[in-house]
């Protein structure tokens, strides 16, 4: 996590040995420090010139015994001492679900992984815009657009595994979950087969939160016990639109917007009911959301403006969520009217 002080020409020594205080070091130079380096207590010779009084002491927890005596005599000396983290496991990578693109769906742990990273390779519809603030790590954007691919997924999954054997701490952030379309499996299996130690944090995944920023259940009781999860990358065949149509439930499908027109047409062929409800939500918890209501006969009009990202959800929970805006409006209207009275 960077740092929010400005530190500009300010001379900052900070301890623990380098492998623990790499991370820190980055943190307090990012923040424009002249850094010193300490990397045990004995060490000042083999470190180098150390100023004679600091601005202040970032001491790193690097387990080393004989810091404290050090950093009693600082305190002693009127020099601030702030205690900072060990920097996090080198030569490993951790895929990082970022939810549906605010940082306010970070998990903990991804919030943790970020912190510690040492390069993270980000995509698109993760929570890029924060990263600087989050993590003091180099930031590498590998995200795609759909006919627009810069960096090739073969060639992300040899960046993260390269940078891991050069001993960094790699963090792959997607947005939503890893294992949700987000070719998390592909990358799990290129750090195996490279013998790169490898973990994954669940992210928040789109398909469920993105209807619920627009108000919309996934499954509602009497109304909906099931929801399948689509990607909308690519045309369904026809089998799996008959599939979708007779199995009921909420249909949630993921970027689906470039493939409507044949989603709706097969889903209608497939037996599914042109009124059926159906609602385009686009770029969920970003700027500029946006719902747009229809039924499965009329969407394609509908939804002619609309753009990816977009969540599409098909199924009677839709009705349930407009049932919900309208109680919610008219309780609204009361409000206003009792304030108007009283003001009276």
């Amino acid at each position: 996590m960077q740092l929010s002080i400005d530190l500009t020409g300010r001379d900052v020594l900070v301890t623990g040995s380098d492998h623990a205080a790499r991370q820190a070091v980055r943190r307090y130079g990012a923040a424009g420090a002249v850094v010193y380096r300490l990397s045990t207590p004995q060490g000042a010779a083999h470190d180098g010139p150390l100023p004679e009084h600091p601005f202040l002491v970032a001491a790193v927890d690097d387990g080393q015994p004989g810091w404290e005596t050090l950093l009693d005599r600082c305190r002693t000396a009127g020099i601030p001492v702030v205690a900072e983290p060990s920097a996090g496991p080198a030569g490993q990578v951790t895929l990082v679900g970022g939810g549906p693109g605010t940082t306010e769906l970070l998990t903990v742990a991804a919030v943790k992984a970020l912190r510690d990273a040492d390069v993270v390779y980000y995509d698109r519809l993760a929570p890029y815009q924060e990263l600087p603030s989050l993590s003091s790590a180099e930031l590498v954007d590998v995200g795609k657009r759909p006919g627009h691919h810069p960096v090739s997924q073969g060639d992300i999954q040899k960046l993260m595994v390269q940078s891991a054997l050069a001993g960094n701490n790699v963090v792959r952030l997607k947005g939503g979950d890893p294992y949700v379309f987000g070719r998390g499996g592909e990358e799990v299996a290129a750090c195996v087969a490279a013998k790169v130690p490898v973990r994954v944090i669940s992210g928040v995944t789109s398909a469920i939160s993105v209807p619920a920023a627009a108000g919309i259940p996934v499954t509602h009781r009497d109304v909906s016990h099931m929801f399948t999860v689509v990607s909308g990358h690519a045309p369904l065949t026809e089998k799996e639109h008959t599939h979708l149509a007779g199995l009921g439930g909420t249909i949630v499908v993921l970027m689906g917007i470039g493939t409507l027109h044949q989603l709706a047409a097969g889903l209608r062929k497939a037996g599914m009911r042109a009124d059926m409800p159906m609602a385009v939500v686009e770029r969920g918890y970003r700027p500029g959301q946006r719902t747009t209501i229809s039924e499965l006969g009329t969407i394609v009009t509908a939804a002619a403006g609309c753009t990816n990202p977009a969540v599409l959800v098909i199924g009677e929970v839709v009705r349930v969520a407009e049932a919900n805006r309208g109680h919610a409006e008219a309780a609204a209207d009361l409000d206003r009217l009792a304030a108007s009275l009283l003001g009276a």
